[in-house]
């Protein structure tokens, strides 16, 4: 079976269960990783598993370390006194520590490698853009930002968005087992770029003050499955859980209703798809994949034909599909795209920072879904400003249809999809540069790999 029945398109188009469960999730306010909003989600999320008629539907628990956020400000003499301490001009990067430092103010612009190689960072407070040029080559993650900020002496850093109106961004920092080197906020571009035409004026000294909570806490994956009992499962996810300063409407609410709608379709046909399909939600996806590596450590590789997974996929209803050099992927959702007329973008490029990369990395085939946006950049995402307001029903009804479409193709039997070895897959991601800045945040995986 390579498409999806019209009558499962009709319901598709008229069906309001995504939406109704993204105003549920939001709703909730607060859906960190670790904390109660995390907790009701994933019930939401088994709720609808079950309501929907997928089987197996289940809650697993894994521990994490936590963080709680407190009050922070930003203090500059420039001329006069002015402090910052206000939501829409800073916030906490979750997994920073809490203290105080005062120190210089010393911009690197974007932040790029060179950037921190030529700056004097010792003893200062280090300020980098969210943004990285277009014509880098890779995008630079505010994690490598951060970490060569503290491997160059920084003693506190600010994030600050290039986006204007976009309020100030959010985004973990943490390291693996706790908080991170130094204290951090995000900063608005507004803020930035008044903290730029000061540095640009001589030496501007700040008192930075963060007040945070790190402890250990648990997060949860919820799962379920529909179709055949095969040796082999088709996986799609996504993660529950989404920053503490905003509702988690787009990231990663659409994803978390996405897999919810594309298993509600698929329970229609299930008697139709030739391989079984897990429908599995990651918890703790912001701060460190910790779901996914839960997942890929307690499962055997060899049972995942492939995973396709559902982050940053609420900008548009053109889906876009990164396929990580795995084609057959790439080729399924090429043929949704010929059969019903719509665009789907495919690009081989590595994507080292969502829930497939454990999989990835362990040479497991997997793809990262997206939608395609003429913004640079995350907009409102990772902010306060990522509210259901931003997002459109239709969108989700067109992404659910392409995305059960090039997941039952996935599913065929006869539809083979080499997983690769790792040495592939380190030379991939070496070749696309991005050894140097995973080696800043110490996430770099492949040390042992001969």
């Amino acid at each position: 079976m390579s498409t999806l029945p019209k009558e499962l398109l009709g319901d598709a188009y008229e069906s309001s269960h995504a939406w109704e469960l993204l105003c549920d999730l939001v709703d909730l306010d607060n859906r960190m990783a670790g904390q109660q909003g995390e907790v009701e989600g994933a019930r939401l999320v088994r709720d609808a598993f079950e309501h929907h008629g997928l089987r197996e539907a289940t809650i697993t628990e894994f521990d994490i370390p936590g963080w709680w956020r407190g009050p922070c400000s930003l203090t500059i003499e420039h001329d006069r006194t002015h402090t910052f301490d206000k939501g829409y001009q800073l916030v906490e990067l979750p997994g920073t520590p809490s203290g105080e430092v005062r120190a210089e103010v010393v911009d690197v612009g974007h932040g790029l490698p060179e950037d921190f190689q030529a700056a004097d960072l010792e003893g200062r407070v280090a300020m980098a853009s969210s943004a990285t040029p277009d014509d880098y080559g890779r995008w630079i993650h505010r994690t490598e930002k951060y970490h060569a900020a503290a491997k160059a002496g920084a003693v506190g850093f600010l994030f600050r968005n290039h986006i204007e109106g976009c309020l100030p961004p959010t985004g973990s920092i943490g390291d693996e087992d706790g908080p991170g080197p130094i204290p951090a906020v995000g900063v608005s571009k507004e803020v930035g770029d008044r903290l730029v035409r000061y540095c640009e004026g001589g030496a501007v000294e700040a008192e930075l003050s963060v007040d945070c909570r790190n402890e250990p806490t648990q997060s949860r994956n919820i799962e379920a499955v529909v179709g055949p009992d095969t040796d082999e499962e088709v996986l799609f996810t996504a993660h529950v859980d989404a920053h503490d300063v905003g509702e988690g409407a787009n990231d990663n609410g659409v994803g978390t209703v996405l897999v919810s709608e594309v298993g509600r379709l698929l329970s229609q046909m299930a008697d139709q798809l030739e391989t079984r399909v897990r429908l599995l939600v990651f918890g703790a996806e912001e701060v460190g994949l910790y779901g996914a590596y839960s997942w890929v450590d307690r499962h055997d590789h060899d049972r995942v034909k492939c995973i396709v997974n559902a982050d940053g996929a609420g900008y548009s209803r053109n889906l876009a599909i990164y396929t990580h050099g795995f084609d057959p992927i790439g080729e399924a959702f090429r043929e949704v795209s010929e059969e019903r007329g719509v665009p789907i973008e495919i690009d081989d490029a590595i994507r080292p920072h969502s829930d497939h990369w454990p999989f990835v990395q362990e040479g497991i085939a997997g793809a990262q879904a997206r939608s395609t946006s003429p913004e640079s950049g995350r907009g409102w995402g990772h902010t306060h400003g990522d509210t259901l307001d931003k997002l459109d029903l239709r969108d989700l009804r067109e992404l659910a249809t392409a995305l059960a479409a090039g997941i039952v193709k996935l599913a065929e039997a006869d539809r083979g999809i080499d997983h690769a070895s790792v040495e592939a897959i380190r030379d991939a991601t070496i070749e696309q540069g991005y050894e140097e800045g995973m080696r800043n945040t110490g996430s770099w995986p492949f040390d042992d790999v001969e």
